[in-house]
């Protein structure tokens, strides 16, 4: 698992939850690797990483996370375009949504094979979590 939030940030939480809650080993990037993505995408693939938790900023626009095939991909923060999901394939790719509402995330969606959606969806709630999509008037 790569640690890329830092530890001030909420996301790290889920970060060492995944790797120590495993029995996996946490990476920990320098700096640099982690502003742009195709240094990240060399230290991913040397390092063997399985599991990343990316925001799609890093990722959109720049070139395809190459050899990557069996990584998962987490993508939080903000909305990735359905674009970028179709890039990524076939790594697994789930969309991580809430963390303003839950503090790391209150929503996933796991990218089905052959995804040719326009949007990409926030998905059903986690465990003992309930989501409520409101409207202008509550």
């Amino acid at each position: 698992v790569v640690q890329f939030a830092s530890f001030g940030f909420d996301a790290s939480a889920s970060e060492l939850v995944m790797a120590f809650g495993s029995g996996a080993a946490l990476h920990l990037p320098a700096d640099e690797l982690r502003q742009a993505s195709n240094k990240l995408s060399d230290y991913l693939r040397s390092e063997a990483i399985t599991h990343a938790t990316l925001p799609p900023a890093l990722l959109q626009g720049s070139q395809k996370l190459e050899g990557l095939e069996s990584q998962v991909l987490i993508l939080a923060g903000e909305l990735p375009k359905a674009e970028l999901i179709r890039s990524l394939a076939p790594a697994s790719i789930i969309n991580a949504y809430g963390p303003t509402e839950a503090t790391v995330c209150a929503a996933t969606w796991s990218c089905p094979d052959g995804f040719d959606g326009a949007i990409v969806p926030i998905g059903r709630p986690i465990a003992n979590t309930r989501v409520y999509l409101l409207d202008d008037h509550g």
